[in-house]
């Protein structure tokens, strides 16, 4: 089955384009409520903490799994090479995340106060962890990577670059924001005052580390640069830093008059705004910087059949997850529990 009237592997990256930033965005905010663990102190806070996100974090990391299963299937050749550069960052990433999990579960099981501590302490480092192995994995993705006879030419350690560490810590950092404006949303009383406070430190910060991760990105490539500030691609990025104000200014708006879904909506504007950002810096190419999604893709045929599947999955994804968001809508308030 082909589809000649189909740019297949056009589609395909937005599809997986799109399953990765549902994963931001959705698995971020509750790898923020972790990392916010840092300095929420009581343990009544913590419990109210992973309650807003009890009913909904094992669904959104649904999205990680279909990109990256979307990637090995529709673009392997970007797959094969992806994998051996950022080995050790991928794989921080899934034990952090694997860990996080049993910490999630077992913290509510444990029996002294000691334990509950241990495992607090276990669910915020999975969560700080996997922030940060995100974030490298983008700035080594994003640095280049070397190929030479289609396949990694590189080393083990050619992920680790100062740039690389930047964006570890601007994720975590944007994730920890995420987190607070959630709770913003989800809670009440002095745990919300303290995660707005929260949110607007987080929100300095934010903005500073996208600054600063822009600043350098088109010192990177004289490609970058050129589609930065050479034209035509300057008419898409000159948009860019005037949607970045108008959504600070609705996130700090928000925060003054004390809103409660507005800076969560305004923070998910801005990880889209920078999303958008980066697939202008490095599109057509899948792996930077000379691999494009056509070199990459898998037979039409393949990619065809593909979206049969994708097209009926994707949907339902959506749906249910939609709906647990709503079914799950509201304050939590200390005491309750879904466990």
């Amino acid at each position: 089955m082909t589809l000649p009237w189909l740019d297949l592997p056009l589609v395909w990256a937005g599809l997986i384009a799109f399953a990765v930033l549902a994963y931001v965005v959705m698995d971020g905010f509750d790898l923020g409520t972790g990392i916010l663990f840092a300095v929420e102190r009581g343990e009544e806070d913590r419990d109210v903490m992973v309650n807003t996100v009890a009913p909904v974090w094992d669904g959104n990391e649904t999205w990680l799994i279909l990109g990256g299963g979307g990637l090995l299937a529709v673009f392997p050749l970007a797959y094969a090479i992806i994998l051996p550069a950022l080995y050790p960052t991928i794989i921080a990433m899934l034990l952090a995340l694997v860990f996080r999990g049993v910490a999630f579960e077992f913290r509510f099981r444990a029996i002294t106060r000691r334990g509950r501590r241990a495992w607090d302490f276990a669910f915020f480092g999975g969560s700080l962890v996997a922030a940060l192995s995100q974030g490298l994995t983008l700035g080594g993705l994003l640095q280049g990577i070397k190929v030479a006879n289609r396949a990694y030419a590189g080393g083990w350690w050619d992920w680790l670059t100062p740039f690389t560490v930047l964006c570890g810590v601007a994720v975590a950092i944007g994730y920890a924001l995420l987190g607070a404006c959630w709770l913003v949303w989800r809670t009440e009383g002095p745990l919300q005052q303290r995660c707005r406070r929260q949110a607007g430190i987080l929100g300095v910060a934010t903005l500073a580390m996208i600054g600063a991760v822009s600043l350098w990105t088109p010192l990177l490539s004289p490609a970058f640069a050129q589609r930065w500030f050479g034209w035509p691609g300057i008419a898409l990025t000159a948009p860019v830093p005037i949607l970045m104000a108008a959504l600070a200014f609705g996130f700090w708006r928000g925060l003054v008059l004390k809103h409660h879904l507005t800076p969560f909506l305004c923070a998910l504007g801005v990880f889209a705004l920078c999303f958008a950002g980066l697939g202008i810096s490095i599109f057509p190419n899948i792996v930077p910087p000379g691999v494009s999604i056509y070199d990459a893709a898998a037979p039409p045929q393949s990619q065809a059949f593909l979206l049969v599947g994708a097209l009926v999955l994707v949907p339902l994804i959506l749906a249910y997850t939609g709906y647990a968001y709503w079914v799950f809508r509201g304050k939590v308030a200390a005491g309750t529990s879904y466990h």
